[in-house]
């Protein structure tokens, strides 16, 4: 079976199920809340400046995982909350965070009404999503910002023409060309004004690409 053509159901239980068994390690990983990685932190403080230069603070984590960028977010005076498929990630982050809102959620079918965010941070929350899919979450990401609202998409790079698949510790993943990740973007009307790689910050030997568009 091409991998592409995963029934999305299929691929979201799998990946959901692979997550709610790794919470501990994973919010493990991430205690730091970024203060070890200088090049994502630098991207997330720009992100939040400039939702904020929007008047329009309500920002979603998609793919919070444990929460610990949607505490983040909230430090950088944004009305963040976290969105997750993973039921246990979910109620990791409402312990670890009982001030902040979190629920659980599809990213192709998002709980927000309308235009209603200035903000949408997917950081490496889309790297399961076979590559045929990813343009129906990018247009409901895009559906959710007001006019103007800004998206940060983080994701593993490839210098190839094509996305590939590796065996993440978790579950699946695609490593995408920036290019090509870029032109999903502008397919949603999301026009990318900002981009960051960088070496990578694990032994899997992909870039880290950062993206910063803006819904137009």
């Amino acid at each position: 079976m091409d991998v592409s053509f995963v029934p999305v159901a299929e691929h979201q239980d799998r990946t959901r199920t692979a997550y709610d068994g790794v919470v501990e390690l994973y919010a493990s990983m991430f205690a730091d809340r970024l203060e070890t990685r200088p090049f994502t932190r630098a991207m997330v403080t720009t992100f939040a400046e400039l939702v904020r230069a929007t008047g329009n603070l309500r920002t979603a984590d998609l793919g919070c995982g444990p929460g610990h960028l949607t505490a983040v977010l909230h430090d950088l005076e944004l009305d963040a909350f976290g969105l997750d498929l993973s039921p246990a990630m979910v109620a990791h982050a409402r312990r670890a965070h009982p001030s902040l809102r979190f629920d659980e959620a599809r990213m192709e079918a998002l709980p927000v009404e309308d235009r209603a965010l200035g903000g949408v941070l997917a950081h490496y929350s889309m790297i399961h999503t076979p590559p045929g899919e990813l343009p129906a979450l990018l247009a409901e990401q895009a559906r959710v910002l007001a006019p103007g609202g800004l998206i940060l998409v983080s994701f593993f790079a490839t210098d190839g023409p094509e996305p590939v698949r590796f065996d993440h510790k978790v579950t699946p993943a695609y490593s995408w060309p920036v290019d090509r990740f870029a032109e999903l973007l502008a397919g949603a009307g999301l026009a990318t004004f900002a981009r960051l790689l960088h070496d990578p910050a694990s032994e899997r030997g992909f870039l880290d690409a950062h993206l910063l568009a803006r819904l137009q």
